[in-house]
């Protein structure tokens, strides 16, 4: 089971709410608070997609770039023992640091993501 929804590149938390006895949503990865909820999975999904298409939109009108979905460029310290130990496990599985690197944070995520 997942708890998330994506769309164009977007991707939202999404939560019920048992107090009120609906599904919340919240698009992630954006300074914008952008919500929706819905009474159900389906209308769920449309109000996801019009939370995006109405961002998107609204950026426009007002002359502001929307936020994008991630670029892909990670840059981030760390020890320089923790640096020499990702370099050597890189090396021994042939890959790059950056591939190596991808690798185990997709892991990482994606465990994250589906638990």
């Amino acid at each position: 089971m997942t708890n998330t929804m994506t769309y164009k590149g977007y991707a939202a938390r999404i939560g019920y709410d048992d107090e009120d006895g609906i599904f919340t949503g919240q698009i992630a990865g954006i300074r914008d608070g952008v919500g929706f909820h819905a009474d159900n999975v389906e209308d769920l999904k449309q109000a996801f997609r019009e939370a995006v298409d109405d961002y998107v939109a609204t950026c426009a009108k007002i002359g502001k770039s929307p936020q994008k979905p991630y670029s892909g460029r990670v840059m981030f310290r760390v020890d320089p023992e923790t640096h020499r130990k990702a370099a050597l496990a890189a090396e021994l599985s042939g890959k790059s640091l950056n591939q190596w690197a991808e690798d185990v944070l997709n892991r990482a995520a994606t465990a994250q993501h589906s638990a």
